[in-house]
């Protein structure tokens, strides 16, 4: 009944033009946590919300001792459970060595870059995370999410990539995965050579699983850093009306748009990437997901100013302004956006229910005009209506 009332009164929102639903999920201080960030947001085939996060327990540092933790909401996100964190390793793991160059005491470890999604089998939900950004672990849930199994190690899946690029740090996604029609488990990853910056030099692929999380593979390396296309990182998937797969990738290059690339498997065969003008890149996460058909919708700060001004090519800019884009035509043009939140902004992901109903979880910022403090990770919940309300960019 509270879904019918939620749904209802998103609808109607829409409708009206006023602001959709929010809530936090998330906030700073919550059980003793510094800080919460990198949202993760699964929707599964029963409509329960599953929201996971990094819990960074002493401070913001995405080195710092870590969870991952999660809650789960049947009621469209107007109740959660109570936070849990979640993947636990029974021994204490050794630090990434690079980790302790940066002289972080032993004892903190760093459980990193949750990535769920959920089966169309019902019940199945698949979990992968990172620990040190060296070692990967596998999860799953038989009941919706509710219960996870202990963690299974799937490290050597990421060792394969070791003879093409000599990693010294890796990640998945973060945000969601994505399940194909063929049934085959997608998840993106992104891995860098580098011993003292992790986010570069950098390249990105895929890892996959045909057998419903049992044994995971490697795909092809599908954005090398070459050229216009400066240190992939952080990357996204979407599954098209044509079957083929669209990966979206954040980069550091001077053009600051979002790079996208499409194979027909999901693993091999990657289309050259090239620069989507409509979508730009303040180099940050940024979420992309099919709603229905051949409309894709895509979210991140759409924001190229760094404290007012005109950025140096490829620096960060502001994480500001959360936005969210439309796109008909299975992301050739993307011809309407809406503002989510004009203020500081930072990691979103997003997420459909299945009465069509769109979720973000994004990273809000305190009040503080001069920098970004995440507050709280801020469930946000609109119909398709509310975005088609939107504005159209200027050509």
């Amino acid at each position: 009944m509270k879904r019918l009332i939620l749904t209802a009164f998103a609808t109607l929102a829409a409708a009206l033009g006023a602001e959709p639903f929010r809530t936090d999920v998330f906030t700073t201080g919550d059980q003793g946590y510094a800080m919460f960030r990198i949202p993760g947001l699964t929707v599964t085939p029963k409509g329960a919300l599953l929201a996971y996060a990094e819990g960074r327990k002493s401070s913001s540092s995405d080195w710092a001792d870590i969870d991952i933790v999660v809650r789960r909401s049947e009621d469209g996100g107007a109740t959660w459970s109570d936070l849990k964190a979640i993947g636990k390793l029974a021994a204490t793991p050794a630090q990434n060595p690079a980790a302790a160059r940066l002289g972080r005491p032993a004892s903190h470890i760093t459980y990193n870059n949750p990535v769920a999604f959920a089966d169309r089998k019902k019940g199945l939900v698949h979990f992968i995370y990172c620990v040190e950004y060296m070692r990967a672990f596998y999860l799953r849930s038989d009941d919706d999410g509710r219960t996870f199994s202990a963690p299974v190690e799937i490290t050597s899946t990421f060792d394969q990539f070791q003879k093409d690029y000599a990693w010294k740090v890796f990640a998945t996604g973060p945000g969601h995965g994505i399940q194909l029609r063929n049934g085959r488990l997608l998840v993106p990853v992104w891995l860098s050579t580098s011993e003292t910056n992790p986010h570069k030099p950098s390249v990105a692929a895929t890892i996959y699983s045909d057998d419903h999380g049992k044994t995971w593979k490697r795909g092809d390396i599908a954005v090398p850093s070459q050229g216009e296309v400066v240190d992939p990182s952080e990357t996204v998937a979407v599954q098209l009306a044509s079957g083929r797969v669209m990966l979206n990738a954040r980069t550091i290059s001077p053009r600051h748009r979002r790079v996208v690339l499409t194979s027909k498997d999901g693993a091999t065969k990657w289309s050259a990437p090239r620069f989507q003008q409509e979508l730009v890149e303040p180099i940050c996460f940024g979420s992309l997901v099919r709603h229905s058909g051949k409309k894709l919708l895509f979210v991140n700060p759409d924001n190229l100013l760094k404290a007012g001004l005109e950025g140096a090519p490829g620096q960060s800019r502001d994480r500001r302004n959360l936005t969210i884009r439309l796109s008909e035509d299975d992301g050739e043009t993307w011809k309407t956006q809406r503002v989510i939140d004009p203020g500081w902004t930072a990691y979103a992901d997003l997420n459909t229910s299945p009465d069509g109903a769109i979720y973000v979880l994004y990273e809000r910022g305190e009040p503080d005009p001069a920098r970004l403090r995440i507050a709280s990770l801020t469930l946000v919940h609109f119909p398709l209506a509310w975005v088609r309300a939107g504005s159209r960019p200027k050509p």
